[in-house]
């Protein structure tokens, strides 16, 4: 997977991204979810996630109390010791990874956490979820790190031509 060429191309049509989330904003079309839904589902037919792990090296997931309470529980330590070691609250308050690459990725870029991993992981792109343009900025920022959600945001320009 060619990052670098993903981070281009999400650059170069950046504006043509943010003018066509904001018009599904404006006039969301009655089958929205549904669309975003099939195109979502389409894109993971032909994505391969292990194959880039691009947003496990770069993007610090926000870490919330239940994940911090199963992660740990899985891990064996108290919740206390897995922020200790872990996370770090970041400019927003928010709980994140100290540092990235995520610290329970594998060379081989599977997730060592991965039946526990944190909610934020699980959804990201983030493109199945329902009234999608509630989320444009976060979407327009996933299109630069993830060739799913590129993918996904191209399907949906087709299939709402």
């Amino acid at each position: 997977m060619d990052l670098e060429a993903n981070k281009s191309k999400a650059k170069q049509k950046e504006k043509e991204h943010r003018k066509f989330l904001e018009g599904l904003k404006r006039k969301p079309p009655k089958n929205l979810d549904y669309i975003a839904q099939e195109a979502h589902e389409e894109v993971f037919e032909e994505v391969n996630c292990l194959s880039c792990a691009n947003c496990c090296r770069t993007v610090g997931p926000m870490i919330i109390g239940q994940d911090v309470e199963r992660i740990s529980r899985f891990l064996k330590i108290k919740p206390a010791q897995f922020e200790q070691k872990y996370l770090k609250t970041d400019e927003d308050g928010d709980l994140v990874f100290q540092s990235m690459p995520c610290p329970f990725l594998f060379s081989d870029n599977t997730c060592m956490i991965y039946e526990v991993r944190p909610k934020a992981c699980r959804e990201f792109p983030h493109t199945d979820r329902k009234k999608i343009y509630q989320i444009n900025h976060l979407t327009i920022k996933n299109i630069a790190v993830c060739p799913a959600a590129l993918e996904w945001v191209e399907k949906m320009q087709e299939k709402l031509r």
